[in-house]
């Protein structure tokens, strides 16, 4: 009796210090999507996944490449749900007649929140999503190492937004970007040639895709120190990816720190993240893909636009230089002319603005209306192939949370 008491203590013992040694990693629940057959990368881009396959890749694309941690902390900001919940409504756009269902619908939206006053008026998740599912953030994620931008230079990391990208960057010594400000960058007005287009193999965001396939360490500003220069900067707007690049090689090489570990203290931490997200390396322990591959759950992307909203402040104190928000949610004057891009945020109606990515990724931010929505798609391209104007859906949908 005595000895078989023994050996059952000894049991329990062994278990709860084997449960101790086991990495946090594999000790919390698994990622109940992680074994979902997926796609490739260039398939991605191409457009040619099949529509289960293409969701089970954007909620699993840290399978796809090499991904560092951005870690959130102990403390998570709540967001509790609203007494006043989002009702369906009906809007025009193009001429046609919509509501909430055919948007949700007929744009392939795979998971919607709307914050109104801080608080949650609608959250929904589809095909198959639910509130623990990662997915990825493409070009959103520009907005936020756009953002990181203006933390390094309320740090003190970067001194000034009109010092030239070499001060830091010394391997874009002799290259397009001799001449190029930090400024220039974050307004994607650097002057140095570039073609986005992301259907076509031969275009430079596909060289660069070719080059994070090879994940080889420095690979991508090696092809963006290649491009030629095809305007003096700040005199020319062209929407670039690899400029995004350039921009988060820059935060590295200023806060000695890696992309995702400053972002993690700066915001995923202090913001009250709820949960853990990955980035895109541009090779095994590499720097981070500063313009897409950012996978998180909808929550803290929502949690984002909050912080965007309240003007970059975190429990009342600035992270960012004063009027940073302002000016980076603004039309910039290229050359004498209005564009309709701030730094790396696209200004939309009455004040709003948003970081928007491919496929129908959106954070929108909405000061009027005291509004943010974070939504996620899965639209067959890239680009074009939204059913329903989402600008019109955004517009209608401030009206109906007042």
């Amino acid at each position: 009796m005595i000895k078989s008491r023994s050996k059952l203590v000894r049991g329990i013992l062994m278990t709860a210090i084997a449960l101790l040694l086991v990495p946090p990693s594999f000790a919390a629940d698994p990622y109940r999507h992680a074994k979902e057959p997926i796609g490739t990368v260039r398939e991605i881009y191409d457009g040619t996944l099949f529509p289960d396959v293409q969701v089970n890749t954007f909620r699993n694309i840290d399978r796809l490449f090499p991904t560092r941690t951005v870690k959130h902390g102990t403390k998570v900001t709540p967001l509790p749900a609203s007494d006043k919940q989002l009702q369906n409504f009906r809007f025009e756009a193009d001429g046609n007649v919509y509501d909430l269902y055919d948007f949700l619908s007929l744009n392939r939206v795979s998971g919607m929140i709307v914050l109104k006053d801080d608080k949650v008026v609608f959250e929904k998740y589809f095909l198959g999503n639910d509130d623990s599912t990662r997915w990825m953030s493409m070009s959103v994620v520009k907005s936020i190492t756009a953002t990181l931008v203006g933390m390094a230079i309320k740090d003190g990391y970067i001194a000034s937004i009109d010092d030239p990208v070499t001060k830091y960057l010394h391997e874009l010594q002799g290259t397009a970007y001799d001449g190029v400000t930090v400024k220039h960058l974050l307004q994607m007005a650097s002057g140095v040639d570039w073609n986005e287009t992301y259907t076509d193999p031969a275009s430079d965001r596909r060289a660069m895709l070719e080059a994070q396939i090879a994940q080889q360490p420095g690979g991508i500003l090696k092809v963006m120190g290649a491009l030629g220069q095809a305007a003096e900067p700040g005199t020319r707007w062209n929407y670039s990816t690899g400029e995004t690049q350039v921009v988060g090689a820059l935060v590295a090489a200023a806060t000695g720190e890696h992309v995702a570990d400053y972002l993690s203290r700066k915001l995923w931490v202090p913001a009250g993240m709820e949960a853990d997200a990955n980035w895109w390396l541009e090779s095994p322990d590499g720097l981070e893909i500063g313009g897409s591959g950012l996978s998180a759950v909808l929550r803290d992307y929502a949690r984002f636009g909050l912080f965007l909203l309240h003007d970059g402040q975190i429990e009342g104190k600035p992270t960012l230089p004063d009027g940073w928000v302002q000016e980076a949610s603004s039309m910039q004057v290229i050359d004498g002319e209005k564009v309709e891009y701030g730094y790396m945020l696209w200004p939309l109606d009455h004040g709003a603005y948003a970081a928007i990515g491919i496929f129908g990724q959106f954070v929108v931010v909405d000061p009027a209306h005291n509004m943010v929505v974070a939504m996620w798609g899965a639209q067959p391209k890239p680009v074009g192939k939204e059913a329903v104007n989402e600008y019109a859906f955004f517009n209608a949908l401030a009206k109906a949370v007042d």
